[in-house]
């Protein structure tokens, strides 16, 4: 199965998302048209579709309403049309998630995890690790030095989405978009309340983190800058 299909006929916007995509460390395919997409869909399996609203010949909300017709695949659609009535008709033709154009890369991804998690697809077993922490994907035990860590749910998916980007600098809004998606009924403050509840189990001093280091007007970093 391939994890993602983009459906954008600007050829450049596609390349751009498909690279970034790969380098996340999903598959993905392009394709520039709803025709071949739909026909792609028909003999071969993706974990979510990146569907454009305006594309030729057929537009994005038929294309949404034909896919739902194949199945429950997840779909995020991506457009320049903000307006509420837009968005509105994209979630009434089975849209799961929507994001405005011109759009951060970064966000964009995280939403995908997002909506792959909830779907209970693109969830990779194995261990991470740093910082004496060992985090397992599959049974969601987190260790410091050996010994076990109470972490409530969106504390481990926190700590997952942030050894997953070690030494990378991570924004609050893109923390709050991997880990709580669009719930509208939750705000992106509480990302801060959840890191702070976080420090307290895993690090030694939470007052001087070591582990999830602060990047001012930015968000946080596991470990050691890369």
């Amino acid at each position: 199965m391939t994890d993602i299909l983009i459906i954008e006929d600007d050829p450049e916007m596609g390349q751009i998302i498909k690279d970034f995509m790969i380098k996340e460390g999903f598959s993905a395919r392009l394709c520039p048209t709803a025709e071949e997409a739909l026909e792609l869909l028909e003999g071969e399996s993706f974990g979510i579709v990146l569907l454009d609203v305006m594309l030729p010949k057929m537009n994005g909300y038929e294309t949404c309403t034909e896919i739902r017709k194949k199945g429950d695949i997840p779909i995020l659609m991506m457009s320049a049309m903000t307006d509420e009535r837009s968005k509105l008709l994209g979630y009434e033709t089975g849209a799961d998630d929507y994001i405005d154009k011109p759009f951060s890369i970064k966000v964009l991804t995280a939403k995908v995890r997002a909506l792959m998690k909830r779907s209970g697809g693109g969830e990779q077993s194995g261990k991470l690790s740093g910082c004496g922490i060992e985090l397992d994907t599959s049974s969601r035990i987190v260790t410091r030095d050996g010994a076990e860590l109470k972490l409530n749910a969106k504390e481990f998916e926190l700590l997952r989405y942030l050894m997953e980007h070690s030494g990378e600098a991570v924004s609050k809004d893109e923390l709050f978009n991997a880990v709580w998606g669009c719930d509208c009924f939750t705000e992106p403050s509480t990302v801060s309340v959840h890191i702070r509840w976080l420090r307290e189990k895993i690090e030694r001093d939470p007052n001087s983190p070591e582990v999830i280091r602060t990047v001012w007007k930015v968000g946080y970093r596991f470990g050691e800058q890369r």
